[in-house]
């Protein structure tokens, strides 16, 4: 009997020892992470690494979860990200709770890291502070630099997602040169200049068009887009401007076209329509930015708040508003928010200020491709000026405004599935 008893007691603690084996790693999302951004790149780092990850919507923040793996423990450790190790026993209770019908998560799962590119200045005005180069750099997750000339040579189908930097497509230099004395101006104007006649094109305006053409015909054939500031607003005004001069004579030498508002083409564009352009030489492209020449509203109370949607119908809505807080503090940039009244019938908007009429962050469907527009320049940095330093990211590791850009750097990885938008 002595004999059977420790056998039993032998198996049932070989029993317990299984069934409390390590399963999982989760990331939580809520506010137990020490460092948000940087758990996107152990994501992103475990995905390049052949293995999946499991993206918990709605769950403590938007949390990840993956197979136990010594070397995952490993680099959260190295990386300052906070983690829990699960066993069986926990994973499938979490996943009982995630599928519970009444209940407003859903458990998507991400299989291949996507390849990145961001759109920006190799050379001369250099991007320091674009906010979506920093983020990628402070997260760890690889990118490339592309810029016209790759776009021209046919480049993009390499790859599955693309930034726009906080460019001008219209190629009139973001009006930097005003009054043509911008040292700013004269040095993108000699480049840009370069690169038209490289590409034989008599004008930067007509080069611009032929690269936001590309990158149209990229998120069509179901590339992912994402573009911040004046690289949502300024592409979409290019596109509808094809077949009209709206660039002022300071910028490319002759006067605008004036019937050009009669002539914009709003069939051509992503997500605005019935805007007006700005064809002199003052500030600003049109009336689809509400700021901060149209906004009476103090840093103080600039806030604009995400939508909750349905995780379990409105899954990709669902995946680019994954956060830890509701509601994100405002920055301005050379396109700060978009106006509601410009936008086309079926553009999903995931984050508005109700009271100013704006949308600040908006999505939407084009060819077989998506796209991603974000209203200002820097998340944690309210009006941020040509020439100060770059937002230091170890300063803002859990920064919501962040978690936006990567969200979406992570939706290409998703599992293709039939998804309500």
């Amino acid at each position: 009997m002595m004999k059977y008893l420790k056998h039993l007691l032998a198996f049932t603690f070989l029993l317990s020892a299984f069934s409390s084996k390590a399963a999982s790693i989760l990331i939580p999302m809520d506010d137990v992470q020490k460092d948000h951004l940087k758990s996107y790149g152990i994501a992103f780092w475990v995905l390049k690494n052949g293995d999946e990850v499991d993206w918990l919507l709605n769950y403590r923040g938007g949390s990840f979860m993956t197979l136990y793996n010594k070397k995952t423990e490993d680099e959260c450790k190295i990386r300052g990200v906070t983690y829990e190790v699960l066993a069986d026993a926990k994973v499938s209770e979490i996943t009982a709770q995630i599928n519970d019908p009444s209940v407003n998560m859903d458990l998507v799962k991400l299989q291949k890291a996507p390849r990145v590119a961001v759109y920006s200045p190799k050379i001369g005005v250099l991007p320091s502070d674009d906010a979506v180069i920093l983020v990628l750099k402070y997260a760890e997750i690889p990118f490339d630099i592309i810029y016209d000339a790759e776009v021209l040579k046919d480049e993009l189908p390499k790859y599955d997602w693309l930034h726009l930097h906080h460019e001008d497509f219209t190629g009139q230099y973001s009006k930097t040169g005003r009054g043509r004395n911008s040292s700013r101006f004269i040095e993108d104007k000699q480049i840009q200049e370069a690169t038209a006649r490289q590409f034989g094109y008599k004008k930067v305006s007509k080069m611009k068009l032929a690269v936001a053409q590309r990158i149209r015909d990229f998120t069509a054939g179901g590339g992912f887009l994402f573009a911040m500031c004046s690289g949502a607003d300024s592409f979409d005004i290019a596109l509808a401007a094809a077949n009209t001069d709206i660039v002022d004579e300071t910028y490319d030498g002759d006067p605008p076209d004036p019937r050009a508002q009669s002539k914009l083409d709003f069939s051509q564009t992503f997500a605005f329509q019935n805007f007006t352009v700005v064809t002199g030489n003052g500030r600003g492209f049109s009336n689809i930015d509400t700021g901060p020449l149209h906004r009476s509203i103090g840093m103080e109370n600039d806030f604009f708040t995400l939508f909750d949607f349905s995780a379990k119908w409105d899954v990709v809505p669902s995946m680019l508003t994954q956060d830890h807080d509701r509601v994100i503090k405002g920055f301005m940039g050379l396109a700060t928010a978009f106006n509601k009244n410009m936008l086309k019938p079926g553009v999903t908007i995931m984050g508005e200020m109700k009271t100013m009429n704006e949308a600040r962050y908006i999505h939407g469907e084009y060819g077989k491709g998506q796209w991603t527009f974000y209203g200002g320049h820097d998340p944690e940095d309210y009006q941020h000026g040509f020439n100060e330093p770059p937002t230091d990211l170890n300063l803002h590791p859990n920064s919501p405004g962040y978690r936006l850009i990567l969200n979406n750097v992570l939706f290409p990885a998703a599992k293709k599935k039939k998804l309500k938008t």
